[in-house]
């Protein structure tokens, strides 16, 4: 589209030349054409050739040479010159604006270009009436421009009545070029005709092999980024003629893409690629009248569009003049014939020439042109074209701005964890003041009531004690601390109201972040029909290899994937689409007598479920043989002889390493390589892929992929003290199981779940760390997930929940490591790897590896129970409640905190600790009497009870002892000997 541009834009330039040249010429009687008119018109003569408009050059020529007759002349002009050259502008104008606004040329544009040709050529004739210079370079020219409108070696000659039959006016434009080099030199001419009749057509092979590139290095690229617009383009016209061969609008529409295409690549110096566009262009039928194509046609123009494929790969990797395969191999063949020796067949054969029945080529006098576009049809397509602009960005730096995008998501993520924890911490902060509010509000009713008035001397004092009250320093002290206590208070709303606002503006910023990192992503992601021409090419060859029919039809070009996921999707998807030819579609025969249609159908559909791609690769065949792989599975060992295998075991057999059912191993298959790589590509993709076969029907694989690989959505999962990501679309249920109904699970190792079976596993234990112990509550999560035709459920000690994540690069390393698909990094700073569990559970050593096997329930039950001690931590002081929590965190212990007696009380109904640390002072209950009151309960007697206060008198360690506490410290107690006692009571607890 850059040339087709920069072509109009010149041609604008250089007809406003000749249009000014034109109005100088018509004040001065005196003056000839300027030699700028000339270079204008000799211009637009070989920009449009060049870009493949043979009408528009034809009359820009022939405007020059009536120019320059009209300069040898010199004044005066002749009396006809001004409205011959007027029209002929006005003419050029007219045709530009048609290609400019990309619509055919018609009937009458052809008419119309002949008649200013003709006049042009009388005007210089009366201008200049001797003969023209019979110079090799002029004949040359006119040769190659009728060349360009009509190749002269396969138009058939035409009857002499049809040629006289025809008035000039309406004549073809070829006839009428070419008409001044018959008479120039008709001797030349007819020994040419002659000598072209006596020997046989110059075979394509040896004019290709003749034709070197001469690339212009600066317009190549703008030229491979316009090809990469009309191939795709071409190959689809194409698909669409051979659905309906009776409509004339595809090849028509097939026959204007290879002219701009052949133009391009002319202009930009790759004349072998130009060459082969107006070879296959050659093989299109002209007019629109009725044409039936016949299958060798089409099997042509496919070998045409593999050839154009093959060189317009090559300069995409800067190779020019590059050999072509399929012509070495005609050369040798035709080398070989002429020898007498037999050649073997080649392996792919050459495109058959041009033949009478595939190229259609309609007298001059009888064409019937291309039916015009409507303009309101093209007109858009320019005007979107200039409206739009365009940025060409390197891929690495798109990458950057991924990666720098989700680095901000990871920064707003810690923010959002630290402003969770403000909240929590602001929440105390309330309490804590409402609590010290009522407690203020308490003290000053016991100062009110406390007032004190005493007699003032009446002679100093005017005043009666009754009118006026004395307070007391306490009293004083009590007002400041309740206006103390309300400028906390309103600090403390301040900070609230703050925190709610940046909450909110958090939020817009993480609404933009998402916007900025869609956007961002967006740019990554390709259509996915920038691959259909790739796979259309391999299903022909693999079909022409395997002496088979197959239409390919894919649907869902336009869902887009992320540009890294498609490029390594490229291997699986041609892997697949052979394996549909090789075992999939029967041989001609053997579909006849199945009563099939000779053409196998394969259809690859393309939609998006959710944060899934999903891409359906279907054919009509045979389906797979179960029979067949339950042999060849028992044969390599796969299944064992006393065990009859599911239809989903045996599907599974076919992704095993070196498994194939090819009876002969050839280039397509047999190898028993193929099927375990697709899977494991698709697999380190993040995707997993399904299989669903129908004897006689066909077989489908399904396989999903994540939309991008940059951002994933994820649950977090804790087990074995560490948090772990698991790929959201592999979950299909989270189960809270009892601590009953787990300890069965654990023995069975087994969950049912609608009419499957989930093998029952520790995610610890498939992560390799044998000495954590499963830890139990009241519920348990439990994760059913599903990783292709595999199932698996896994026993983790907390859900998170779910999280969208930034996919990190884990280097070759980890990358060889079966079952981690990636790793990311939390808001707190914290890796955590992305993992497969499903896959770790298929490994050989799972189950070995696995101490879970209980032989008895109380066996279970003891280790079911076993975990992290609960400590209980009674204070009424908060930084005591902070101290202590905080070194029992780091201990490994798990704490629950209590403000006084009532509130532990509380906490012990819902969950039982397993030893209680314990204050004396505290309101509303205090130590003594919540000891005693766990101590007459003969569920709760067991838990013991390290008493830590600052009374550390005979009295009260007495009293404590009596009551059946077990341990006395003073504070401020040392943090080695609160420990050994917690660890020597809690032995004797749970022992």
């Amino acid at each position: 589209m850059a040339l087709y541009r920069i072509l109009c834009d010149e041609a604008q330039q250089h007809l406003a030349t000749l249009d000014a040249e034109l109005q100088a010429l018509q004040f001065d009687s005196t003056a000839t054409p300027s030699q700028a008119m000339v270079r204008a018109s000799h211009t637009l003569c070989g920009i449009h050739r060049t870009g493949g408009f043979p009408l528009v050059a034809s009359v820009a020529k022939a405007l020059e040479i009536c120019l320059l007759g009209l300069q040898e002349r010199g004044p005066p002009l002749p009396s006809i010159s001004q409205p011959v050259l007027v029209r002929a502008i006005a003419g050029l104008r007219a045709l530009t604006g048609r290609v400019r606004a990309r619509e055919p040329f018609g009937r009458a544009d052809e008419a119309e270009a002949g008649e200013i040709v003709a006049e042009l050529d009388a005007l210089r004739q009366e201008a200049s009436p001797e003969p023209e210079p019979a110079d090799i370079e002029t004949v040359a020219e006119r040769v190659a421009d009728s060349d360009e409108i009509v190749p002269l070696a396969v138009v058939p000659r035409a009857p002499e009545r049809d040629a006289e039959a025809v008035p000039p006016k309406s004549q073809d434009i070829a006839v009428v070029a070419a008409a001044p080099v018959a008479e120039l030199h008709p001797e030349a001419l007819q020994a040419k005709a002659d000598t072209a009749a006596a020997s046989p057509p110059v075979p394509v092979t040896e004019t290709l092999a003749s034709i070197h590139d001469d690339v212009d290095r600066q317009v190549l690229p703008i030229f491979l980024e316009e090809a990469a617009e009309l191939f795709p383009h071409a190959g689809v016209q194409l698909r669409a003629w051979r659905r309906k061969p009776a409509d004339s609008e595809p090849v028509q529409g097939l026959r204007r893409t290879l002219h701009t295409f052949k133009g391009s690549a002319r202009m930009a110096g790759a004349m072998r690629l130009g060459e082969l566009a107006h070879l296959m262009e050659s093989r299109l039928p002209e007019g629109t009248g009725p044409f039936l194509p016949h299958a060798d046609l089409f099997d042509a123009l496919d070998n045409d569009l593999d050839h154009i494929a093959f060189v317009l790969d090559r300069l995409h990797h800067g190779e020019v003049d590059t050999p072509l395969p399929w012509i070495a191999e005609e050369v040798a063949t035709q080398s070989a014939e002429h020898a007498g020796v037999p050649m073997p067949p080649a392996p792919t054969p050459p495109p058959p020439t041009p033949a009478a029945h595939s190229v259609v080529i309609p007298l001059p006098g009888a064409a019937q042109p291309a039916a015009p576009e409507p303009a309101e049809h093209a007109q858009p397509a320019v005007e979107s074209e200039g409206t739009r602009a365009m940025l060409r960005v390197r891929a690495d730096l798109i990458d950057r701005l991924v990666n720098e995008a989700g680095e901000v998501a990871i920064t707003r993520a810690r923010i959002e964890g630290e402003l969770r924890s403000l909240k929590a911490n602001l929440l105390e902060l309330t309490n804590s003041v409402i609590r010290l509010r009522s407690q203020v509000r308490e003290i000053e009713m016991q100062a009110e009531s406390q007032i004190q008035s005493r007699m003032i001397n009446e002679s100093a004092e005017a005043f009666d004690p009754l009118e006026f009250d004395r307070f007391t320093r306490f009293q004083e002290l009590t007002r400041g601390l309740a206006e103390g206590v309300n400028d906390v208070s309103t600090v403390q709303q301040a900070l609230l109201k703050n925190l709610d606002e940046a909450d909110a503006a958090l939020l817009a910023q993480a609404r933009l972040s998402r916007d900025v990192q869609q956007q961002l992503f967006s740019i990554r992601t390709v259509p996915f029909g920038s691959l259909s021409e790739r796979l259309y090419r391999i299903m022909r060859q693999t079909a022409k290899e395997l002496d088979k029919r197959a239409n390919l039809e894919i649907r869902g070009t336009q869902v887009e994937l992320d540009r890294s996921v498609l490029e390594k999707l490229v291997g699986p998807l041609e892997h697949l689409l052979r394996n549909a030819l090789d075992h999939g579609i029967e041989s001609r025969e053997e579909r006849r007598k199945s009563g099939k249609a000779e053409t196998g159908e394969i259809t690859l559909n393309v939609r998006q479920q959710g944060n899934e791609i999903a891409i359906e690769l279907a054919d009509d065949g045979a389906g797979i043989d179960l029979a067949h792989v339950r042999d060849r599975a028992r044969a390599e060992g796969l299944i064992a002889d006393d065990v009859e295998p599911t239809e989903a075991r045996l599907i599974e057999c076919i992704f095993a390493s070196g498994f194939s059912t090819a009876s002969k191993v050839t280039q397509i298959s047999g190898r028993g390589i193929g099927m375990d790589v697709v899977r494991s590509d698709i697999a380190a993709l993040g995707g997993r892929i399904d299989v669903a076969t129908v004897a006689g029907k066909g077989t489908t694989f399904t396989a999903y992929l994540p939309l991008t690989l940059a951002v994933a959505q994820t649950v977090l999962v804790r087990a074995g003290g560490r948090i772990w990501a698991l790929p959201s679309p592999m979950v299909e249920q989270v189960q809270q199981i009892k601590d009953k109904d787990l300890i069965n699970l654990y023995l069975t190792r087994e969950v049912a779940w609608q009419n499957r079976k989930y093998p029952f596993f520790y995610l610890p234990r498939l992560l390799g760390n044998a000495g954590h112990q499963p830890e139990t509550t009241r519920y348990n999560s439990v994760l059913l997930l599903k990783s292709g035709q595999n199932l698996t459920a896994v026993h983790v000690d907390e859900m998170i929940g779910n999280q969208e994540v930034v996919v990190k690069n884990i280097g070759p390393q980890l990358a060889r490591v079966s079952g981690i698909a990636g790793a990311t990094v939390l808001g707190s700073g914290e890796v955590v790897l992305i993992i497969n569990p499903v896959q770790l559970a298929q490994r050989q050593d799972a189950i070995a590896q696995s101490p879970m096997v209980l032989k008895t329930p109380q066996a279970a039950a003891a280790a079911a129970a076993a975990g992290p001690p609960l400590v209980m931590v009674v204070d009424d002081s908060l930084t005591v409640r902070k101290i202590t929590t905080r070194l029992l965190t780091r201990e490994r212990y798990d704490a629950i905190t209590a403000r006084d007696g009532l509130e532990a009380l509380q906490l012990v109904g819902e969950r039982t600790p397993d030893l209680i640390l314990l204050d004396i002072e505290m309101p509303r209950m205090d130590g003594f009497e919540f000891a005693k009151t766990i101590k007459a309960d003969a569920k709760l007697a067991h838990i013991p009870i390290i008493m830590i206060t600052s009374r550390t008198v005979e009295k009260h360690r007495n009293r404590a002892k009596e009551l059946g506490v077990n341990a006395y410290l003073g504070k401020p107690y040392q943090e080695e000997e609160l420990l050994r006692n917690m660890r020597e009571l809690l032995a004797l607890h749970l022992a």
